[in-house]
């Protein structure tokens, strides 16, 4: 049994709140083993500050911030040979650059990433994302 805040606010005096997940920041709780280990009382000191928290507008924002694509070697050596692909790739979004950038990363055998290459290109040249074929289906 559990209640749950966005507590990141709370002041937490009786040191009761633990997070929801491991890398949660805003979402803590108030676990109880039995209906027996509820004091009101207590709960409702959290539940009062909780919502004046909410009146106040305390909230947290998300890190919107955009990632960085980095452009794996072998990709930006292909990109500066062929200018038209070079085009092609910067009109992608920057989530197709990004798949595209893991698809070649993520590979340990220095063939595969060649023969990744070579099947990508058309379909950057196409403006197509890596994962295309799959949506709307």
């Amino acid at each position: 049994m559990f209640g749950s805040f966005n507590g990141v606010f709370l002041k937490d005096e009786h040191d009761l709140l633990v997070n929801a997940q491991e890398k949660t920041k805003a979402l803590r709780q108030l676990r109880f083993e039995s209906i027996n280990d509820i004091n009101k009382d207590v709960v409702l000191e959290y539940v009062k500050e909780a919502i004046e928290n909410k009146k106040a507008s305390k909230e947290v924002k998300p890190d919107r911030s955009k990632k960085k694509t980095v452009i794996p070697p072998e990709l930006q050596t292909e990109l500066n040979n062929d200018k038209e692909l070079l085009s092609c790739f910067n009109a992608l979004s920057p989530s197709k650059q990004q798949e595209y950038c893991e698809h070649i990363e993520t590979t340990k055998r220095e063939p595969t990433k060649l023969s990744r290459l070579e099947k990508i290109n058309p379909m950057i040249l196409h403006g197509a994302g890596l994962h295309n074929k799959y949506k709307n289906c």
